[in-house]
């Protein structure tokens, strides 16, 4: 199992149209073939010190492999979703793991 979880920060001056159309990418995007399970969200209101939510919104994806996972990087949709959605946020953070 590869667990890809994409935490990004969208521009604060981002017009809600394109906030829109970013969250419209999220079913896509988790729908896409070799996606095993998909989550997205938002930093949970919780409050400890060892808790990083500096960023907007998160992407959680669970692939069966590592083979699953590159394909999905990839597929046309995620390249469209780069395109459409790119210049969306500030900064993008990405972790990936595997089951140990």
């Amino acid at each position: 199992m590869l667990v890809h979880a994409v935490y990004f920060s969208l521009r604060a001056n981002l017009p809600v149209a394109d906030r829109d159309l970013f969250l419209s990418w999220m079913p896509k995007l988790m729908a896409l073939p070799s996606v095993q399970q998909g989550y997205t969200g938002v930093p949970a209101a919780t409050n400890r010190p060892v808790i990083d939510r500096n960023y907007t919104h998160a992407l959680v994806l669970v692939f069966e492999t590592a083979a699953d996972e590159e394909a999905y990087q990839v597929h046309p949709e995620h390249d469209r979703f780069r395109a459409e959605c790119g210049t969306f946020w500030t900064q993008v953070r990405i972790f990936d793991s595997v089951s140990a």
